[in-house]
């Protein structure tokens, strides 16, 4: 199968800008070039991998499946094109790392800054994603490694845990509840609540843990990202019960954060690997400074 790997190039921009237009400017290329490209490709895979409508462009089910193998494999020739003796002495190379956000906020930029200042070519790919998404990008090696709280009981990959931490009450200070040295769970269910989505892997830990005390959650707004959840909180639409991680790590003018009992809900964070990988010894140096840069300020 012969493949040309610019139009490899031309798939791969045009599917993350969803642009024929903004990706031919991306590789100048005029627009019937790049069509031409792509076209090449999908006659040389015998499948479509775009849709195109007058205003968008959609991944065909295919073509959402080929992308990350696509991107990995440009990323790899990328990486493999560079000079051997450079990548051994982790003076250059590529780093991709899949983070669920509160984790990528609250501690990658400071690893980063240490390792960029002592390898400045080093380049770094951080997809920051939910639970699920993460999990499943290391399983499929579209990644490095991941840092996530799914995996413990995943067999097609290694769990290394981090950090353990509670789950809190987030409330603006002007609610009833914003005084208090604690808040039970069974208070957290009377009032106007605002949670992750049931996919969400936060909310699975806390489901599972309060079933066992009849505790059940029954949220009046459901977000998809904490931060969301944060933001309305502080807006005045409800409450939130969220990991100490995603609470603003210096005191919040208009926010207060209440430790969560009866029962004490905390999730695991560590890192994910694929069993026996062998990471590239820019990602192997990353993996050991984050290591050691986490475990000493916890």
């Amino acid at each position: 199968m012969n493949v040309d790997l610019e139009d490899l190039r031309a798939f791969v921009a045009t599917a993350e800008m969803r642009s024929f237009r903004a990706a031919s400017d991306n590789m100048n290329l005029s627009q019937p070039a790049l069509t031409r490209r792509i076209q090449k490709l999908e006659a040389v895979l015998g499948v479509p991998l775009l849709e195109r409508t007058t205003r968008r462009v959609f991944l065909t089910a295919v073509g959402r499946d080929f992308l990350p193998r696509a991107k990995r494999l440009l990323d790899d020739l990328e990486t493999s094109l560079l000079s051997v003796r450079e990548i051994a002495e982790r003076r250059s190379g590529l780093v991709s790392i899949a983070c669920i956000p509160t984790a990528a906020n609250y501690f990658l930029p400071d690893v980063m800054g240490q390792f960029a200042a002592e390898y400045p070519a080093i380049r770094f790919r951080i997809l920051d994603a939910g639970a699920n998404r993460v999990l499943q990008s290391v399983i499929s090696r579209e990644v490095d490694f991941g840092i996530t709280l799914l995996g413990e009981n995943e067999p097609e990959v290694t769990f290394e845990p981090l950090i353990k931490e509670p789950f809190y009450l987030a409330c603006r200070r002007d609610h009833a509840l914003a005084e208090r040295d604690q808040v039970s769970w069974a208070e957290v269910a009377q009032n106007r609540l605002i949670t992750v989505g049931r996919s969400s892997g936060n909310r699975l830990i806390m489901d599972l843990a309060l079933a066992d005390e009849e505790i059940r959650l029954n949220p009046y707004y459901e977000v998809q990202h904490l931060s969301t959840s944060l933001g309305m909180v502080e807006a005045g639409l409800g409450i939130a019960a969220l990991p100490r991680m995603s609470l603003p790590a210096d005191p919040h003018p208009f926010i207060a954060a209440i430790p969560l009992v009866q029962p004490t809900v905390s999730r695991t964070v560590g890192i994910v690997r694929v069993p026996k990988s062998t990471l590239s010894p820019a990602a192997e140096q990353f993996h050991t400074m984050l290591l050691s840069r986490w475990r000493r300020d916890r």
